[in-house]
C-alpha cells in the first residue's frame, strides 16, 4: 500500500496538469506545441519509396493523407540530383478538423505579432534537412533521409538554424537525440513578440526576438544571419528572415514587375533547379509586400504527387491566385497555360552583377529545354527604380556581404509597399465614427461603408504619385489591387480592427458611466436586458482580449453586481451566477 502512494501522487499531479492547475503549470507538450506541431523522419524504402519512419512526440496526430504528402514533399525531386545536405521549405494544407492549436496563448500571440508572422492554422510549414550520401551498406547504394520540422509558424530562419544543429547529430545518433531535443523545446518560453527569448538547444542558447506589431520595421534587428556563428548568449537571431539578395539576385532587373505581380495576387510559377532555390525565391517574393499580409495560397516547393496537382494544372479554368515553386521539368508542359512563369538556373555572376534572367513572351515557353527567363505578357504599371539597382551595384563592387545587400532590398521594398498602403490606411481611418458619437446606453456606431470611387478621388490628391521617386500609373495599380485577394484580406483585417476599436471605446465609456442614475426610472425588463448586455460585453472583452485595463473590467463587474442588486430578490437569484 505504501508503494502505491508515490504513484497516486504522480497521477494526481498529471490530472492537475491536464485540468490546468491554479499555479499556471502547462498542459502536457504545450511548450513544444507553441513552437512545433511535430518532428518527422522520412526515409527511402526500396519497396515503398519515400516512407514515414518516425513522428515525434508520439501524441502528434497526422492523417494518412498528411503523412503521404509530407513524405513526397520532404525529398528533392529526382531531377534535382541533390547530393550531400540540402535544406528547403514546403507548405501544405492540413486535413479538415486539424486546425486547433493546443497553445493557449494563440489569440494573444496573433494579436501582438505582425500579420505576416501570425500562426497559420490551416497549413503546415515543413522545414526540411535532407541528406543523400553514398553508402555501400545500403542496397540502393545511398543513404537518403530527411528530418522535417512541422509548424504553423513561418519562422524560416529559426527552424532552418535549429535543423543545422540537430540534423547532423540525429543522422549519427538517431532516436535518442530527437527525444532529448523535443524535451528541451517543451521547456522553452512561449513565443512572445517584442521580447528577447533564450532558447537552449543542443548545448547552445539561441537568443531570439520575434517582432511585435509596434515595431516600426520588422527588419530593424541586429545580426541578421547567424547560421555559422551560433555562440551563446551574445547573438540575436531573427526568426523569419530570408536572404532576399541571395534569393532574388538573378531577377533584380525585373523586381518591380515581380513586386506588382505579387501585390496583385497574380498566378506565378517559379521553375528552379532545386527545392532550395524554388522555396527561397517563393518565400522572398512573399516577403516583398511586407507589411502587407500575403493572402493568397503559396507553395514554396510543389511536386506532381501533391493532392492539389490536378487543381493547379487543369486548363478548364483560369489558374488560381497562387505562388508556386517547382523543380520537375514536367511542369513546363503542364503549367504552360499559366500567365506568368519565372524560370531560373543556378545563380552565377556576369561581370559585377549576378547574371539576370531576361524578359520573354509567354508564347516562347513551349519546349522541355526552355532557357531561364521571365515569361509573361504583363506590362507593369510603375517604372523601374534605377536608384535601387545603382545602390546594389555599388554594394557588389565594394563586396558588401549578402546580408547588407538584403537589408538594402528589404528597406526599399518595405518603403514601396508602405507608400502604397498608407493612403488606403488614411481612407479607412476617415470611415471611423467620431469618439463623441459613442454613448454608454446605445450600441456603438457603425463604420461608414467603403466606397471605391470616394477612395479614388482621395488618392488623386493624396496618392504616392505626388511624391514618390517611382513614376508610372499608380491609379491604375490601385484599381487593379482593389480586385485582388490581398486587398480583400487587408480590408477584412482593417474592418475587424476598427470594430474592436469601437468595441473598446464603447466599453470604456460604459465603465465611466453613472449606471445607478440610468436605472432609476427603468423597468425591470430594461434592467435585466442591461445586465445581459453588460455580461456579453465583459465576456467579449476577455474572449477577444480587448486592450482594456484590468481596473476598467473590475469596474464593469461592479456595475453588473450593482444593477443586479437593484432588482427584486427572485430576479437576483436568477441573474447571479451559481
Amino acid at each position: 500500500m505504501l508503494l502505491a502512494i508515490p504513484q497516486l501522487k504522480r497521477r494526481r499531479e498529471e490530472a492537475m496538469e491536464v485540468l490546468g492547475s491554479p499555479s499556471g503549470s502547462r498542459l502536457p507538450w504545450e511548450g513544444f506545441s507553441a513552437w512545433l506541431d511535430g518532428i518527422c523522419v522520412v526515409t527511402f524504402d526500396l519497396e515503398l519509396g519515400q516512407a514515414m519512419e518516425l513522428v515525434y512526440p508520439l501524441n502528434v496526430k497526422l492523417t494518412e493523407k498528411e503523412k503521404t504528402s509530407i513524405c513526397y514533399l520532404s525529398f528533392p525531386d529526382s531531377y534535382s540530383g541533390c547530393l550531400g545536405d540540402t535544406q528547403f521549405t514546403f507548405r501544405m494544407r492540413r486535413s479538415a478538423g486539424q486546425r486547433s492549436c493546443p497553445f493557449q496563448e494563440n489569440e494573444k500571440y496573433n494579436r501582438e505579432t505582425p500579420v505576416t508572422l501570425q500562426r497559420d492554422g490551416a497549413h503546415f510549414y515543413g522545414y526540411v534537412y535532407f541528406r543523400q550520401v553514398r553508402d555501400s551498406s545500403v542496397k540502393r547504394g545511398y543513404f537518403q533521409k530527411s528530418l522535417v520540422l512541422l509548424s504553423s509558424l513561418p519562422y524560416t530562419n529559426l527552424f532552418h538554424t535549429i535543423l543545422q544543429l540537430i540534423a547532423p547529430e540525429y543522422f549519427n545518433k538517431l532516436d535518442p537525440c530527437l527525444e532529448a531535443v523535443c524535451n528541451q523545446i517543451d521547456r522553452w518560453p512561449l513565443p512572445e513578440p517584442g521580447v528577447l527569448l533564450s532558447l537552449p538547444i543542443m548545448g547552445l542558447v539561441l537568443q531570439v526576438r520575434i517582432p511585435s506589431r509596434s515595431d516600426l520595421m520588422e527588419t530593424n534587428v541586429i545580426n541578421e544571419h547567424q547560421e555559422d556563428r551560433l555562440e551563446p548568449p551574445s547573438h540575436s537571431l531573427i526568426v523569419h528572415d530570408v536572404d532576399l539578395f541571395r534569393a532574388l539576385q538573378s531577377v533584380l532587373m525585373n523586381l518591380q514587375m515581380l513586386w506588382e505581380l505579387v501585390l496583385l495576387g497574380e498566378p506565378l510559377v517559379i521553375m528552379a533547379p532545386s527545392p532550395t532555390i524554388s522555396s527561397e525565391i517563393v518565400l522572398a517574393l512573399i516577403s516583398c509586400i511586407s507589411p502587407l499580409k500575403f493572402s493568397s495560397d503559396f507553395r514554396p516547393y510543389f511536386t506532381i504527387h501533391d493532392n492539389e496537382y490536378k487543381e493547379y494544372t487543369t486548363r478548364t479554368q483560369a489558374p488560381p491566385s497562387l505562388l508556386l515553386g517547382v523543380t520537375n521539368p514536367f511542369f513546363i508542359k503542364t503549367l504552360q497555360h499559366w500567365p506568368h512563369i519565372l524560370r531560373v538556373g543556378e545563380p552565377r555572376m556576369s561581370g559585377d552583377l549576378p547574371k539576370q534572367v531576361k524578359l520573354k513572351k509567354t508564347a516562347k515557353l513551349k519546349t522541355l529545354d526552355t532557357k531561364a527567363g521571365m515569361y509573361t505578357s504583363y506590362k507593369p504599371f510603375l517604372h523601374k527604380d534605377k536608384t535601387l539597382i545603382k545602390q546594389l551595384m555599388k554594394g557588389l563592387q565594394k563586396k558588401f556581404p549578402s546580408s547588407t545587400l538584403s537589408s538594402i532590398l528589404r528597406k526599399h521594398l518595405f518603403e514601396l509597399t508602405q507608400s502604397f498602403i498608407l493612403p488606403l490606411e488614411r481612407y479607412m481611418g476617415s470611415l471611423m465614427p467620431h469618439h463623441s458619437s459613442i454613448t454608454a446606453w446605445k450600441n456603438p456606431p457603425q463604420v461608414r461603408p467603403f466606397q471605391q470611387e470616394e477612395l479614388m478621388k482621395m488618392l488623386e490628391h493624396t496618392g504616392p504619385q505626388l511624391n514618390s521617386p517611382i513614376k508610372g500609373d499608380w491609379m491604375g495599380l490601385y484599381r487593379r489591387f482593389l480586385k485582388s485577394p490581398h486587398f480583400d484580406g487587408w480590408y477584412r483585417l482593417k474592418q475587424r480592427e476598427m470594430r474592436e476599436r469601437l468595441e473598446t471605446a464603447h466599453l470604456k465609456v460604459i465603465c465611466e458611466a453613472n449606471i445607478s442614475a440610468w436605472i432609476k426610472n427603468k423597468s425591470e425588463v430594461e434592467i435585466v436586458d442591461l445586465v445581459l448586455k453588460l455580461r456579453d460585453k465583459l465576456q467579449r472583452a476577455y474572449r477577444q482580449q480587448l486592450p482594456v485595463s484590468a481596473a476598467s473590467l473590475a469596474r464593469l463587474k461592479d456595475h453588473i453586481d450593482a444593477v443586479i442588486c437593484s432588482l427584486p430578490e427572485d430576479l437576483q437569484s436568477i441573474l447571479h451566477p451559481h
